[in-house]
């Protein structure tokens, strides 16, 4: 994998959220809402903030455009199983058929950054660009979990 500091810090997340996840899968029904909650709001932070700095640059790069458009769409599907999730009761079965699929989904999405997307980019991006989105994305991480902790998923986003 690309070892530029953008790629790192995504990893990071990526890591995060792999533990995250496993945590609320083994977690009791009245343990999970409080993980679900912080799950959710490291999510929505981590895409808003990922997609304002790799994904933007990668946009304008004829090369790299549809990759970041395909994860741009991923992010969405993912956002929309957040959503649909704080509808179902926590307790229920088909809460956790749902944070299945949201595992499943977000897995295979994590998994395609690392193996493919962020090797290629990191192929076509500077050093310079690599460092400058870094800065951009260590940035808006902390202020897009603000902004998540108000704001619940879906298209109501400003």
């Amino acid at each position: 994998m690309a070892d530029a500091r953008i790629f790192k810090d995504l990893k990071a997340d990526h890591d995060r959220h792999r533990k995250m996840f496993a945590k609320l899968s083994d977690a009791k029904s009245d343990k999970r809402e409080k993980l679900f909650e912080e799950l959710r709001q490291e999510l929505q932070a981590h895409a808003a903030a990922e997609e304002e700095s790799l994904y933007s640059t990668m946009l304008a790069i004829p090369e790299l455009r549809d990759e970041a458009r395909h994860s741009v769409s991923e992010h969405k599907e993912i956002d929309d199983f957040l959503g649909e999730l704080i509808e179902l009761d926590i307790a229920s079965d088909d809460w956790s058929e749902k944070f299945g699929k949201l595992q499943h989904r977000y897995f295979h999405h994590i998994d395609e950054e690392e193996e493919e997307m962020f090797p290629e980019a990191a192929k076509t991006l500077s050093e310079a660009d690599e460092a400058r989105i870094a800065k951009v994305f260590e940035k808006r991480k902390p202020k897009e979990l603000e902004i998540a902790a108000e704001e619940k998923p879906g298209d109501e986003r400003e």
